[in-house]
């Protein structure tokens, strides 16, 4: 798959800079279809030695990216030998977090779940002040975050507000995720993709090698993030579509749940599931 085959995906090169724009309406929810392209782009971008600098954006009014489609999660496999690698998920994030060039989620609409997730993977995070919204609603679906939100939320924001959210599934304006680590700037809409592509720019002009040697004396000051990924996974895989998870999931999509109107008051509407 070529940069010019993807369906679900826009992908714009310029002077070393790559963005990636997302167009999967009506929410980008985080389909079969979706994460088997944002797979392969991200190999792509990694791959391709022109590419300093990614950015992910959405086309989608009012979305950057939604959760994973709950609704495939009672086909995953149960009962099977515990993994010993990491899921494509997790790879998919892992490169983004480790490849020898920067990457940036370039967040104007709502971020959730994974949509979070994959946000939390890239080196940087700048959000619409009027417009983003974060959230990461798997425990109040009987889940738990375990496509990152653990692992890289814990390390940006401390113990004690990232369990906030973890726990408390509520939705996190720009501004208060700002205060919370969780993206580097909010920033007013009509400033902020200017203030990205400047700052893309930017990077893409430095010297690459640099660039790479900068980006993995960061990624040792982070210690073993894969290792604690690898144990989410394995805990993932051994508590799997529950009679509690399944019926949880199921009001969730009853109450409109991955609908335009049900995600755009997702930390609301979680929170309604026991009334």
């Amino acid at each position: 798959m070529a940069y010019d085959e993807y369906e679900l995906l826009h992908v714009r090169r310029h002077a070393g800079v790559a963005e990636v724009i997302i167009d999967h309406p009506p929410v980008n929810l985080i389909d079969r279809p979706l994460f088997r392209e944002l797979r392969h782009v991200v190999r792509e971008v990694a791959a391709d030695d022109q590419i300093i600098v990614v950015v992910l954006s959405s086309a989608v009014e009012g979305f950057f990216l939604a959760h994973f489609d709950v609704t495939m999660m009672k086909d995953f496999p149960v009962g099977e030998p515990p993994p010993t690698e990491l899921n494509g998920w997790h790879r998919m994030c892992e490169t983004l977090r480790t490849m020898p060039k920067a990457s940036i989620a370039l967040v104007e609409g709502r971020a959730g779940g994974g949509g979070s997730e994959i946000a939390l993977a890239c080196d940087m995070r700048f959000a619409a002040l009027e417009t983003a919204v974060f959230n990461q609603p798997e425990t109040a679906l009987g889940l738990a975050a375990l496509g990152g939100g653990t692992q890289r939320l814990t390390r940006l924001a401390g113990r004690a507000r990232a369990l906030e959210a973890l726990l408390g599934c509520n939705d996190f304006s720009a501004e208060l995720a700002e205060s919370y680590n969780w993206v580097n700037r909010a920033l007013p809409r009509a400033q902020l993709r200017s203030f990205v592509d400047s700052l893309a720019k930017r990077i893409a002009g430095f010297p690459p090698d640099a660039i790479v040697r900068t980006k993995q004396a960061v990624l040792r000051a982070e210690g073993d993030v894969t290792s604690a990924l690898l144990a989410d996974v394995v805990d993932e895989a051994s508590f799997r579509n529950t009679p509690n998870q399944i019926n949880r999931i199921e009001r969730f999509v009853t109450a409109g749940g991955q609908t335009v109107a049900g995600e755009a008051r997702l930390g609301r509407l979680v929170g309604e599931l026991d009334s």
